[in-house]
């Protein structure tokens, strides 16, 4: 059978399938997030390019300042980026000293997915901080900030119940808690500059 001929060209280009194949996997997280049920595909087929995309998303949205202030929101993206990610250790390492059974990466990749009904949250608050500050404008967004707080631990906690001890569920569940309240607040009292 003849194959095509290659061009030198064409050598060393990567396939647009593997990049194709990858954005649908991150694509049905995602789904599985929006619509959590009990189930282990993110568990199973874990990987952190999600996790990676909510967080550098997020830590974007909560900078403050702008490019002709003197402070001009670095500190507040690298801020923003060591709590996810530090908070995703310390829960995954909560979780393992509790007897779970999840590796650390599963459960990194959990927590990160989740973490995108906050980021949906941020960006709602960002369109409403546009109009007119004031007492309806707080209570919207804080609305929007409480629903998608439930939202997340619900997501999570769908995912990781069954990876934790019966005895030991609430212990678990604590931390998770903590980690989203924390960045649910950085929603919240974000203002722009």
């Amino acid at each position: 059978m003849a194959e095509a001929a290659e061009s030198p060209g064409d050598r060393g280009r990567a396939s647009p399938r593997p990049l194709m194949r990858d954005l649908k996997a991150v694509g049905k997280k995602f789904m599985h997030v929006l619509y959590p049920r009990k189930s282990n595909t993110l568990l199973r087929d874990w990987d952190l390019w999600g996790p990676l995309i909510l967080c550098v998303t997020l830590a974007l949205m909560l900078q403050r300042g702008s490019a002709d202030s003197e402070k001009d929101g670095g500190p507040q993206f690298a801020e923003v980026f060591v709590i996810v990610w530090f908070g995703a250790v310390t829960i995954t390492l909560n979780s393992k000293l509790l007897g779970g059974n999840i590796s650390f990466f599963q459960s990194l990749c959990v927590l990160g997915y989740c973490i995108l009904p906050l980021t949906v949250a941020m960006l709602v608050c960002r369109l409403v901080l546009l109009a007119e500050p004031g007492p309806v404008n707080f209570m919207v967004r804080l609305f929007v900030v409480i629903v998608m707080f439930a939202w997340s631990i619900a997501a999570s906690t769908a995912f990781l119940a069954d990876s934790q001890p019966p005895n030991r569920k609430a212990l678990a569940v604590y931390p998770v808690f903590l980690f989203y309240f924390v960045i649910s607040w950085m929603i919240l009292t974000f203002t722009p500059q």
